[in-house]
């Protein structure tokens, strides 16, 4: 029997502004899950549950007033969450963190602001770990995010809540943030389709820096179009922001519609990290995926050593001196978790010249490894070089160790952060446990849209929108 969260967001759209559906039937829908299962899959920190109902009555009046519905916002009463990172004026406002535990947001980041002007509905805020630093999230304000799949195990992070709220039908889409793998890590563990888009694509402002252009919004979703349809809301440059994206060719869910052709694709799944172990479901997916697009009509054939181990600690660098930018009063500082802390000794360490010729040392390479890699359509890799893995795994370890620990278990993703290029988590494979391991495709700088048509193409040919955790039908 067909619930209604089984309805894609593009969907329900459709059938808000047909009057099918009402935006309060949704997101009263979606407020009675989450209130049974949240607890389960530690998907929310915060439900604004009467802003939601406000605004989705609002959406419902003005669906009703419209001459032509069909004029109305792309996502007109359509429930979307906001990650905790992100701020809402007026809603709790957390980081993650018990420094911030009572803080409510004072203005509204501009990703939110598009998405409230596309019509969407608040359902609340997403769990995410302490600033979002780690790849899992286990944070001192909330349960941990565990995937619905088995939920014995992390959702992986940092938008980990954004993803399990998604995968459990808790929300159709979600809006998540990108600064190492943060959206494609959970898309993977979830079993869901995620963007991060080229550098620059989406806005961070108007409060957060963009400084080295490695983190940016982007949509977790569980079809490729509902995830172009998010994209093309969230997108847009904004004054003040250091990165400008290159010109997209269209509608970003114009191109999940269109064919991709043929395509030549490179893939790799040597890793820039040292001693890290592919476990053999990850190679496996990565094998079936680079078989299935051969199948496809693409020419797949293996990418030569673009950027090397070398550059590990630079970024390492970077992401240190990334955890000191949110102000903590010296008298709350007991209350950060012992992984913050280290980070963040870290990046207070570093002195300026070393942060600097870090980040020259990342630029170099790049200027020599892009021509390589424009050579291509896309680069296929494994997401992640394990499958999902049971909550505390990183957290309950010392500081090295869990630092260490997540460099192994996602070996792939923050190349591309720093590269600024454009990649995907394609959820194509299920292993014999039943988990989601998925696999990443990253494109050239402003390539979105072939990756989308290629995405959906693989989407065709094997779909995954029936696959469901148990939970989906409680």
């Amino acid at each position: 029997m067909t619930q209604t969260h089984d309805l894609s967001a593009t969907r329900m759209a459709a059938a808000v502004r047909a009057r099918d559906v009402s935006p309060v039937e949704l997101t009263d829908h979606y407020l009675d899950r989450i209130e049974r299962l949240n607890e389960q899959v530690g998907a929310y920190v915060t439900v604004t549950a009467e802003r939601a109902r406000e605004e989705a009555r609002r959406a419902a009046k003005a669906v009703l007033d419209a001459a032509d519905p069909a004029d109305l916002p792309p996502l007109h009463g359509v429930p979307v969450p906001i990650k905790d990172l992100n701020m809402v004026n007026g809603v709790r406002m957390t980081f993650g963190s018990a420094v911030f535990s009572g803080m409510t947001g004072f203005a509204d980041d501009n990703v939110v602001t598009k998405l409230s002007q596309a019509g969407s509905v608040l359902l609340g805020k997403t769990a995410t770990p302490e600033f979002g630093l780690p790849c899992y999230t286990e944070s001192d304000v909330a349960p941990p995010a565990r995937t619905p799949w088995d939920l014995t195990r992390s959702a992986g992070g940092s938008s980990g809540g954004a993803a399990a709220a998604v995968a459990a039908g808790l929300a159709p889409v979600a809006q998540g943030s990108d600064g190492g793998g943060s959206i494609r890590i959970p898309s993977s563990v979830c079993g869901l389709f995620g963007i991060k888009p080229t550098r620059g694509r989406v806005s961070s402002g108007p409060i957060v820096p963009d400084l080295f252009g490695l983190a940016t919004n982007g949509p977790i979703a569980r079809t490729v179009r509902d995830a172009a349809l998010l994209l093309d809301v969230m997108a847009g440059h904004m004054p003040g922001d250091l990165y400008r994206a290159p010109q997209a060719d269209g509608p970003f869910l114009g191109h999940a519609d269109r064919a991709p052709g043929r395509l030549r694709i490179a893939r790799s799944m040597e890793s820039p990290v040292p001693g890290v172990e592919v476990h053999p479901d990850c190679a496996a997916a990565y094998d079936d995926a680079s078989a299935l697009l051969e199948e496809l009509g693409h020419e797949v054939v293996e990418l030569p050593q673009v950027l090397g181990a070398d550059l590990l600690p630079h970024f390492a660098t970077l992401w240190g001196v990334m955890a000191t930018m949110t102000p903590v009063p010296e008298e709350s500082e007991h209350l950060m978790q012992p992984l913050t802390r280290w980070l963040r000794s870290q990046g207070e360490a570093t002195s300026a010249p070393r942060l600097f010729q870090a980040h020259a040392a990342l630029q170099g390479a790049l200027r020599a490894g892009f021509p390589l890699m424009d050579e291509f359509d896309a680069i296929l890799h494994p997401t992640l070089a394990m499958p999902p893995v049971p909550v505390g795994h990183f957290h309950e370890q010392e500081p090295a160790e869990n630092f260490w620990r997540q460099t192994q278990f996602t070996p792939f993703c923050a190349v591309y952060n720093v590269s600024g290029q454009p990649a995907v988590n394609v959820p194509l494979h299920w292993n014999g446990d039943g988990l989601p391991i998925g696999v990443m495709l990253a494109g050239r700088l402003g390539g979105e849209g072939t990756l989308i048509s290629l995405s959906a193409q693989l989407e065709e040919a094997r779909p995954w929108i029936g696959r469901k955790p148990e939970i989906w039908t409680a």
